[in-house]
């Protein structure tokens, strides 16, 4: 008798996914990761240029995207935005924001030095753009009764760190809109969940700051690496795989008895 060859169904096929930051390291793998699971994957940030890469590689993988320049602190575009998409989808399955801004001028000095408005940028930046994004993106996921929107913090969102200012602060707000969305929305279909990762040496952002706190330190970039890395159960950091992974796993329907919690990909760092 001959064999039957089954191809495996795909967890996100038919899926609508919007990714704001996706020209970032974890916005991009991401995106890659939701397109490699079948979903049409649209990619935005303020520019173009670093989203180049994204979508060739999805590409030519097979996968459906398409690209936009959107500020996703600017509540008309972001709006715009998403009209497009469900004009030309029929509607939103998932919102991901992997937004992020430059630390290398909000992070490094003690709290007692830092200014107010370096204190308070990282606050009013985070919480606005995945405030603007999350509603938005909730509005339409109401009329389908189903979505899955999705956050992502470090782990200083729940654990004490020196020489972060406000950043730390801006994400445990993030943390705490996420459950806070979820407790309204999750009757009307959409669950609202975060990933939770420790510092991924992979990325051009922790590169910088973990340049930062080493100097702040009076260490090598190296050591400063291998002092984080040793507080994990694992001794090394969270990789850009392993975060996409889960993200994809997370906005499935395998994932649908998980709302308003946040995944803890931090290896044991923080050991909840």
């Amino acid at each position: 008798m001959q064999d039957v060859v089954r191809t495996a169904a795909k967890r996100l096929e038919h899926k609508t996914a919007v990714i704001y930051g996706a020209g970032g390291a974890i916005g991009g793998a991401v995106a890659r990761a939701f397109a490699r699971e079948g979903a049409r994957v649209f990619l935005t940030g303020r520019h173009l240029a670093k989203m180049d890469t994204v979508a060739k590689d999805i590409r030519w993988d097979g996968g459906r995207v398409e690209a936009a320049e959107v500020d996703a602190l600017d509540e008309q575009a972001v709006d715009r935005h998403l009209d497009a998409v469900v004009a030309d989808t029929g509607g939103i399955d998932i919102s991901f924001n992997a937004v992020g801004i430059p630390n290398t001028a909000l992070q490094g000095v003690p709290l007692t030095e830092l200014s107010a408005e370096q204190f308070s940028l990282p606050i009013a930046t985070y919480t606005r753009t995945n405030f603007l994004t999350a509603r938005l993106a909730a509005r339409r996921m109401v009329a389908k009764q189903s979505g899955v929107i999705l956050t992502v913090t470090p782990i200083v969102a729940r654990r004490g760190a020196p020489l972060v200012g406000g950043f730390a602060v801006a994400m445990a707000a993030i943390e705490g809109l996420t459950r806070g969305l979820s407790a309204e929305l999750a009757s009307q279909g959409i669950r609202v969940l975060g990933l939770r990762q420790d510092a991924i040496p992979e990325t051009g952002t922790i590169k910088e700051v973990f340049g930062i706190h080493a100097r702040a330190h009076g260490i090598s970039w190296e050591q400063f690496h291998e002092m984080i890395a040793g507080f994990s159960h694992r001794r090394r950091l969270t990789t850009l795989a392993e975060v996409a992974n889960v993200a994809a796993f997370l906005v499935s329907d395998a994932a649908c008895a998980m709302t308003g919690t946040i995944a803890n990909l931090t290896l044991g760092a923080l050991d909840d």
